[in-house]
């Protein structure tokens, strides 16, 4: 399967945690859909310590995974909100 396109889109939005709304990190989203997992390559500002950690709440967001050869963050359903 191809790779995603490393450049990836221009448009950027906000990835938040949905029970304490702190900022998680700024990522490079293509499309309209929903926000199933992230890239690590197209993450543009990352606010958190740990992997996959909340940095305010200490609770698990997401879990590392590989997707089409490439390192990415899988999120846990209902853990995260964007805008």
């Amino acid at each position: 399967m191809a790779k995603p396109n490393k450049k990836g889109p221009v448009k950027t939005v906000d990835i938040y945690c949905k029970l304490c709304n702190q900022p998680l990190f700024k990522y490079r989203k293509a499309g309209k859909g929903a926000l199933v997992k992230s890239f690590l390559e197209r993450i543009t500002k990352d606010y958190t310590v740990k992997p996959c950690i909340c940095p305010n709440c200490e609770k698990q967001f997401a879990r590392e995974t590989l997707i089409r050869g490439t390192a990415a963050y899988k999120f846990i359903g209902g853990k995260v909100w964007f805008k």
